[in-house]
């Protein structure tokens, strides 16, 4: 067995403590992204930055680390409305039940960006993660580490925010202190620079007309 295959299953099966890689944010280094979408590929459990915050995902194919991961969050996986970080708006087609052109268009405009938009989710969605999801919240983030991680890889993260306990600052920034708080819960934190404190912005494109359910970093009236 190969040695990070080994460090792998030690993380995952007796809590060692997660591995901690500093990443160029605006140039990750190849072999550095190679190790993530190791750790990923053998169920591990990631945290990473985004455009807005950190996020903390899994292999969206891997459906044991859906699992671990429904239970760091304490979310029951019926009730998983996690999101999809993609590369491209052709990744998107695949998880998306339809997409008419002038969604299309506004996708274009928007993406990569602050935004999480919400549609139908195609037949493959349920048969991923073993529960009925009529929705699917896709991103594709404005940051060269989850972009280069989803490339790589060849699929999705399926991926959720990363919250404080302090009442004043809800979201962590310092990947330091992320990496305190859950070393012990995941298998591999990403140090990409500080993160921000204002998370995406969630449109929904269910309904005739898009509605915006949660205001955060991207102004979608500058493109509706």
């Amino acid at each position: 067995m190969h040695l990070n295959q080994v460090l792998n299953y030690l993380a995952v099966n007796f809590n060692m403590p997660a591995e901690f890689l500093s990443v160029h944010p605006q140039n990750p280094e190849s072999r550095k992204i190679d190790r993530v979408v190791e750790v990923l590929q053998n169920g591990g459990i990631i945290i990473y930055p985004t455009d807005t915050i950190y996020g903390i995902g899994c292999d969206l194919m891997n459906r044991r680390s859906v699992e671990r991961l429904c239970k760091i969050q304490d979310i029951k996986p019926q009730k998983l409305n996690l999101s999809f970080i993609c590369s491209d708006l052709a990744h998107i087609s695949e998880y998306v039940k339809r997409i008419d052109t002038p969604v299309f268009k506004i996708l274009k405009k928007t993406l990569p960006g602050a935004f999480t938009f919400i549609f139908e989710s195609s037949s493959r969605v349920p048969k991923i993660l073993g529960v009925n999801k009529n929705t699917v919240g896709i991103r594709i983030p404005n940051h060269p580490i989850p972009l280069a991680i989803v490339k790589s890889m060849g699929n999705p993260l399926i991926t959720s925010s990363i919250k404080d306990d302090d009442t004043i600052k809800e979201y962590s920034t310092d990947p330091e202190e992320i990496y305190e708080d859950f070393k012990h819960q995941v298998d591999l934190v990403i140090d990409g620079g500080a993160g921000g404190n204002v998370p995406s912005t969630i449109v929904d494109f269910t309904s005739d007309e898009p509605k915006v359910i949660r205001q955060g970093l991207g102004d979608f009236k500058e493109f509706y």
